[in-house]
């Protein structure tokens, strides 16, 4: 078994609510394992006078990165339906966003998905809610001996 470290966020809507129903349907689907504390972010990759509210969830699955990335996004559509990027393929506002920021110190690279996600380190809000789960994590990347 894996652990999914997960970031649920909202910069529209009842930003609380919505989450709370990701993090219920998540729980059904994988069971419940940790929450991080709510904390709100600025968006990151685009402006907007919307602040996000994120959290942090951890879970534990022993299905494919690939597979859990498509349950997320089917989380994502069942509670909204307005796209994360415009015509152009720029972030905007959304209802709802759950990222895989990482799945234990596992390295994997595909069309659809990278873990870590490469924009972990880029975002304080990302990596402050990942170490509040695993305060051991350590970015596989970054933290190999040199032995």
């Amino acid at each position: 078994m894996a652990i999914v470290y997960l970031n649920i966020g909202s910069n529209i809507g009842n930003r609380r609510a919505l989450i709370e129903k990701a993090i219920r349907l998540i729980s059904e689907k994988f069971g419940f394992y940790c929450l991080s504390e709510f904390v709100e972010s600025d968006p990151w990759g685009f402006d907007s006078t919307n602040r996000f509210l994120n959290v942090g969830m951890a879970i534990k699955t022993d299905l494919h990165p690939e597979k859990i990335l498509s349950e997320m996004q089917a989380i994502e559509k069942r509670l909204s339906s307005i796209a994360h990027r415009d015509a152009s393929g720029n972030y905007k506002d959304r209802e709802l966003d759950i990222d895989i920021m990482a799945i234990d110190e596992l390295e994997y690279k595909s069309k659809r998905l990278q873990l870590p996600h490469p924009h972990l380190m880029d975002r304080e809000f990302f990596i402050g809610l990942l170490l509040q789960l695993a305060p051991e994590w350590c970015h596989p990347g970054l933290c190999r001996s040199q032995v």
